[in-house]
């Protein structure tokens, strides 16, 4: 009859301590929540005969809170970056779009000359007519004998 193997051999290293250690991933900037666990340490730690002041809690909330805006500002201004990077793209690209009139439903297209932003739309250009981005349905390279080629997902 064949020995049998203990799992302390096969798993030498093996324990929850370890499993748990390996799932925790370290935060690189404080949130809401490390911020609120040390104010509650700071709470529990603190000398009953001289507690901390309300102004300085509110100090302290103060200045997480302008901090957190901060980086959500940061944040938005990446996007915005990002996003007028990838519309200022289309300058000089075929497009296509749909266009609502009183007889029907009309596709339009025409090579993009410019983008521009207006109340927080972002239009392309084409001859006269500012197409917002969104309701581009083709985007493709303008090809020698003015119709559209289109270009290829990737």
């Amino acid at each position: 009859m064949a020995d049998s193997i203990g799992t302390k051999n096969i798993w030498p290293y093996y324990s929850s301590q370890n499993v748990q250690a390996a799932a925790r991933k370290p935060v690189k900037e404080m949130g809401k929540d490390q911020f609120l666990q040390i104010l509650v340490t700071q709470l529990r730690n603190q000398d009953p005969m001289q507690p901390m002041q309300d102004k300085e809690f509110i100090a302290q909330m103060a200045q997480f809170s302008s901090l957190e805006q901060m980086m959500n500002m940061s944040k938005e201004v990446t996007a915005l970056r990002q996003s007028a990077g990838m519309v200022a793209g289309l300058i000089g690209k075929e497009i296509s779009w749909f266009e609502e009139t009183e007889a029907g439903v009309v596709q339009h297209s025409g090579t993009v000359s410019s983008v521009l932003w207006s109340e927080g739309v972002q239009y392309a250009k084409v001859e006269n007519v500012n197409v917002p981005i969104d309701e581009i349905i083709s985007i493709s390279e303008p090809t020698e004998d003015g119709g559209p080629e289109v270009a290829e997902n990737e």
